[in-house]
C-alpha cells in the first residue's frame, strides 16, 4: 500500500482545496441522476483523513442540486431578476438568492463591490480570485493592491471609486469564465453600472471591455481610447486599460497603464 508523507498530503489537500474540488469519490459508485432528483441536503462538514493536519476541514456535499437552468433560460432569469432592483442594495439580495450561475455553487460567497457607490468613476474586472473569495471583496489580492497604488498615483482611492467585475463568483482555480457564465451575469452588472450611475466607467482587462463595451478588438488595441457606454439612463465616457494582474505579469506594460489613468485624471477635472 503507497503511503504518503504528511507534509505532501497537506500540499496536495491545498491543490485540490485551491482547484475548487468540493465532493468525494467514495468507493462505491452513485447515480448522480437519482441523486439529482432528490432535495439536496445540506452540506455536512467532515474532518480528513488520518494522514491530514487535523486543522483542516472540508465541504462534503452529499447530494447534487437540482439540474440546472440551460444558459438562455438563466440568462433570461437574470434579466428579469435585475429589473427588479430598485437600490444596489437590492441588487446584491436578489444576487444573493440567484442560483441561475454555476459558479455559486463553487465560490465561498457572493463578491459584489467595493468602495464609493455615489462616486463619478466605476472599475469592472471580470472575476474574483482566491483572496476576493475569502474576503468577500473585489480587488483584494496582489493586483487589488497594485491597484490601489495606481489610484493613488492619480489622487484616489477605494472612498472615491465603485469597483465590481462582471462575474460576482469565483471560477473554480482562478479559471476564466466561459462564456455563457460571463452572459448570464451580464444583466446584474449592467443594473449595478445603471444604478450606481458614474461619470465615467474604467474596463480593467479584455474581457471586461469586450462584454460590457461589444468591441471585438484585444485590450492591447482598445485600451486608452474613450467609447461611449449606455447606462440605461445616460451615455457615458468609458475605457478599457490593463488589468493589473496583466500588468504583474508584464511590468513593461505599466507605463501605457499610467498614459490611461493620467488620462481618467483629466477627464475627472473637466
Amino acid at each position: 500500500m503507497m503511503t504518503i508523507d504528511r507534509d505532501d498530503a497537506r500540499a496536495l489537500f491545498d491543490f485540490y482545496l485551491e482547484a475548487g474540488v468540493d465532493a468525494l469519490v467514495g468507493e462505491q459508485p452513485v447515480d448522480r441522476f437519482a441523486v439529482a432528483a432528490e432535495p439536496a441536503p445540506s452540506p455536512v462538514r467532515a474532518t480528513p483523513p488520518a494522514s491530514l493536519p487535523p486543522d483542516r476541514e472540508f465541504k462534503i456535499r452529499a447530494g447534487q442540486p437540482a439540474t440546472p437552468q440551460a444558459p438562455d433560460e438563466a440568462a433570461m432569469a437574470a434579466r428579469a431578476a435585475a429589473k427588479n432592483a430598485k437600490t444596489l442594495d437590492e441588487l446584491r439580495a436578489i444576487l444573493e438568492k440567484f442560483d441561475g450561475c454555476a459558479l455559486k455553487a463553487t465560490a465561498t460567497q457572493l463578491v459584489f463591490a467595493d468602495g464609493n457607490p455615489k462616486a463619478r468613476v466605476m472599475f469592472v474586472g471580470e472575476a474574483p480570485g482566491r483572496d476576493e473569495d475569502i474576503e468577500g471583496l473585489p480587488f483584494v489580492g496582489r493586483s487589488g493592491k497594485l491597484l490601489d497604488r495606481m489610484l493613488a498615483a492619480i489622487g484616489l482611492d477605494r472612498t472615491s471609486v465603485y469597483i465590481a467585475n462582471i462575474v460576482p463568483w469565483r471560477p473554480p482555480g482562478n479559471r476564466t469564465p466561459t462564456p455563457q457564465e460571463s452572459q448570464i451575469c451580464l444583466p446584474f452588472i449592467l443594473r449595478q453600472i445603471e444604478l450606481a450611475d458614474p461619470d465615467i466607467l474604467v474596463c480593467l482587462g479584455g474581457p471586461s471591455a469586450q462584454t460590457l463595451l461589444g468591441t471585438k478588438e484585444g485590450i492591447t488595441k482598445t485600451r486608452g481610447r474613450w467609447f461611449t457606454f449606455n447606462t440605461g439612463k445616460r451615455e457615458i465616457r468609458a475605457m478599457p486599460t490593463f488589468h493589473p494582474a496583466f500588468l504583474l505579469r508584464s511590468p513593461l506594460q505599466k507605463r501605457f497603464a499610467w498614459r490611461d489613468f493620467l488620462a481618467i485624471k483629466k477627464a475627472l477635472a473637466s
